[in-house]
């Protein structure tokens, strides 16, 4: 093993370890759900966005606020209802009638770590608006733009059970999300662990660990861990099973409308990168692309109407791909 990656090991191990003081700051009121602890971790550490989906009630809300409170960060929660405009969430423009001028108030996009709670009861026009703060991390509001505070980190939730009054996210708009992560039912003794947590009014507040300053140090660092040209070309590889399934020998191929954007490789690559830190590694091996690729595919194969007639899931077919791909 080289200098340069014993020396990246090293300084991932430090970075590793603050990460770690996070995640036991949020288990200190997230009760399970350590597999959604750590795709925040990774999504924050690669500066991108996630959509949590789960049915109500399993905490969803409480962990995106829990984490902004183990950071040194700004928080805003965005409650998408039907009648939300896009200035609600922006900001706007206002005539100052005693100088004759128009001075720019600040909507609550304006905010490090921002929850769009319900993204999918909002119309298109609303879900829209964080089109251009999620890519570029800038706002323009009547023609003029404005750079957001930096760290910038999105999660939307949405709640796959009902279909009345919601808009269905776009493909474009779910494409800028990093990962779709399914939050589960806790199991019996985490539910017993909820109950003496929450019903003997007992308040848990998270100590702040990190500043956010860190954030974007950690955030640079991810970028600079080592993966091979193996592993890139695994990653090509994969996403190009998504697009061309036939030619994988894959017998879901039927059920594939749409393959994954070249977006999709990106993210498997810092996803992997941030998965090797958490890990205290300075390099990538196969098994952190393995670990993070249905949160970054599952939400980019898009079935046609056989394979959602059929009831064939993404996830299934991401296993499939998987299994296919000859692992570096």
């Amino acid at each position: 093993m080289n200098a340069e990656i014993v020396q990246l090991t090293s300084e991932a191990k430090t970075h590793a370890g603050t990460l770690d003081a996070i995640r036991n700051e949020m288990k200190t009121v997230i009760v399970g759900q350590n597999d959604v602890i750590d795709r925040l971790l990774m999504a924050v550490c690669a500066d991108g966005h996630v959509l949590l989906e789960g049915v109500p009630g399993i905490a969803k809300t409480l962990t995106i606020r829990t984490l902004s409170q183990c950071v040194d960060c700004s928080f805003t929660r965005l409650q998408f209802t039907p009648d939300l405009l896009p200035a609600d969430i922006m900001g706007t423009k206002i005539y100052n009638q005693k100088d004759a001028s128009f001075s720019t108030v600040k909507g609550p996009i304006f905010s490090h770590f921002i929850l769009a709670d319900e993204i999918n009861r909002a119309p298109p026009k609303v879900q829209s608006a964080l089109l251009e703060a999620m890519q570029e991390k800038q706002v323009t509001i009547q023609g003029e733009t404005h750079v957001l505070a930096r760290p910038f980190f999105v999660l939307a939730t949405q709640n796959p059970i009902e279909s009345e009054g919601t808009y269905p996210l776009p493909e474009a708009q779910v494409d800028r999300f990093m990962f779709k992560v399914m939050m589960t039912y806790p199991d019996k003794a985490d539910e017993v662990l909820i109950l003496d947590r929450f019903t003997e009014g007992i308040t848990l507040t998270p100590k702040k660990v990190i500043s956010s300053e860190q954030i974007l140090a950690i955030q640079a660092f991810t970028r600079k861990v080592y993966a091979d040209t193996a592993i890139k070309q695994y990653v090509s590889e994969l996403v190009d099973a998504t697009r061309k399934p036939a030619e994988y020998g894959l017998e879901e191929a039927r059920y594939i409308a749409l393959g994954a954007s070249p977006r999709a490789s990106i993210f498997l690559i810092l996803g992997g990168k941030a998965h090797a830190l958490l890990a205290g590694r300075g390099y990538v091996i196969p098994e952190d692309i393995k670990a993070v690729a249905h949160d970054v595919l599952r939400h980019r194969i898009i079935l046609n109407y056989e394979g959602e007639a059929d009831g064939i899931t993404t996830d299934a077919i991401i296993d499939r791909i998987l299994a296919r791909v000859k692992v570096p």
